[in-house]
């Protein structure tokens, strides 16, 4: 199960940096294991991120997932404000996570 935990639309000037010229969004999402057999090694929670891109032809979407992270829900949440306030994109999910919260991941 993934419950809402907040979005972002990526900053103009980033956008510009890059040589895109439509908005692009980012939510963010807890995911919570609920799995009544949930094996002993796997964490309870987990990261999904949605980006939306708005381009002229529509909305073009993408993401990227992590199960079973951590059991603590206060960590998860201190990754994800990380990832929210450094506009990371799906593609950028797991790097940043492994790097900055998890090297032994």
């Amino acid at each position: 199960m993934k419950t809402f935990f907040s979005s972002t639309f990526i900053k103009e000037e980033t956008l510009n940096e890059a040589r895109i010229n439509y908005p692009v969004k980012l939510e963010y999402y807890k995911i919570i294991n609920k799995e009544k057999n949930l094996e002993k090694d796997k964490a309870k929670f987990g990261i999904y991120i949605l980006m939306k891109e708005y381009k002229k032809e529509g909305v073009k979407k993408g993401n990227s997932k992590m199960q079973h992270i951590t059991n603590d829900e206060k960590q998860v949440e201190e990754i994800m404000n990380t990832l929210e306030k450094n506009e990371v994109t799906p593609g950028g999910l797991k790097d940043v996570v492994k790097e900055m919260f998890l090297p032994t991941f």
